[in-house]
């Protein structure tokens, strides 16, 4: 229950970009999150999802995706839509194009706006324009140390609140495989996850590794073509998108979780990658790239092995040494899932996002 009036009288509404999307499952989790806390007034989408299947939870929202047009238009139907509901503040979920639809609709309301940032949504935006938007913001969430750095070399100061891993739902299995050949790799099947690097590490490792690729994307059928071309197609299989009612047995099937995410050609990056929390609260022995903020939660030697990106040989190298060595895998999986326990918990995390919105968007006359 709320300690105070001020808290009760807090109604934010949220805008998010596209609705639903698989891969946004940090999304779905803040927003249950506000919801749950009483505070959230609506969810409106700048444009539909992507056509992909939905996380379980998804249908427990009812999210409005906005009429097509400018961001000004846009931010008037939100605006009429709010008009007489007694929000508090509008936050936008991303830096792009949300944010500005979040800041247009709180200048009509008269409350406070503010936005998060996750990855690619802050390379979208000028420089200059994140400052202005941010010098006018009741607050700024950044969701990993990577987004955290790029704002605060722009003179930008945001709240560091990760996203968190459900770590009832991501669990280690009872016990180990015998014999360790299963690789696992999860998300979009796009240039920045890097997983051609990933196909050209299996082509070269000693040891008879096989792997599942889960998620699906514009590379799809050129990963497929080059896992023929190069003599690996016999060893690889293209699961396709799963959802989180899925996604834990292949965790507890796979002996090691490889993340290979490299920068693209738009200079766009992984931040923190659901994946690797996930692995990590799974238990599983995890080789990662040293990209974004994975090196945050993928600790060198204690909680995984880290790898320079677009590197096949090193990647092959780590591979085959943690086929080797079981001992090893055992103590990386095991510390990565003490290290999800202490850090990424997933209901600690919610509430820290539920505090920040309440602290930014609270309405004080009366408090």
């Amino acid at each position: 229950m709320p300690s105070s009036t001020s808290e009760r009288r807090v109604r934010v509404a949220v805008v998010v970009s596209g609705w639903p999307r698989l891969s946004e499952t940090f999304a779905l989790h803040e927003l249950e999150a506000l919801r749950d806390a009483g505070v959230l007034a609506a969810v409106f989408a700048t444009k539909p999802g992507d056509g992909s299947r939905c996380q379980p939870g998804t249908g427990g929202l009812d999210v409005t995706v906005l009429p097509p047009g400018t961001p000004t238009e846009q931010a008037g139907a939100a605006a009429r839509a709010l008009a007489g509901r007694g929000v508090t503040g509008v936050h936008g979920y991303f830096a792009h194009a949300p944010a500005e639809v979040a800041a247009l609709t709180a200048a009509r309301l008269g409350v406070p706006h503010g936005y998060s940032a996750h990855a690619l949504d802050v390379r979208k935006v000028d420089p200059g324009v994140l400052v202005e938007r941010a010098a006018g913001a009741a607050t700024v969430v950044a969701c990993n140390v990577d987004v955290a750095e790029s704002l605060g070399a722009l003179g930008v100061t945001a709240h560091l609140i990760g996203h968190g891993v459900d770590l009832d739902r991501f669990r280690p299995p009872c016990r180990d495989r015998e014999q360790p050949d299963r690789l696992l790799a999860v998300g979009r099947l796009v240039e920045k996850k890097g997983f051609d690097v990933l196909l050209a590490a299996l082509a070269r490792a000693g040891a008879p590794w096989r792997l599942d690729v889960v998620g699906d994307g514009p590379e799809r059928a050129a990963l497929q073509e080059l896992a023929h071309h190069i003599g690996v197609a016999d060893r690889v299989r293209f699961v396709g998108s799963l959802t989180h009612d899925e996604l834990p047995c292949s965790y507890r099937g796979a002996d090691v979780v490889v993340v290979p995410s490299r920068v693209d050609g738009r200079n766009d990056r992984d931040g923190l990658p659901n994946v690797v929390l996930e692995a990590m609260a799974s238990g599983r022995a995890i080789v990662a790239s040293d990209v974004g903020a994975i090196g945050t939660a993928v600790v060198d030697g204690e909680t995984g092995l880290l790898v320079p990106p677009d590197d096949p040989d090193s990647l092959a190298a780590a591979l085959d040494r943690l086929h080797a060595d079981r001992a090893l895998r055992r103590r990386l999986g095991h510390d990565a899932r003490l290290a999800a326990l202490a850090e990424h918990d997933l209901v600690t995390c919610q509430q820290r996002f539920v505090d920040a919105v309440r602290a930014a968007y609270g309405d004080r006359c009366d408090g």
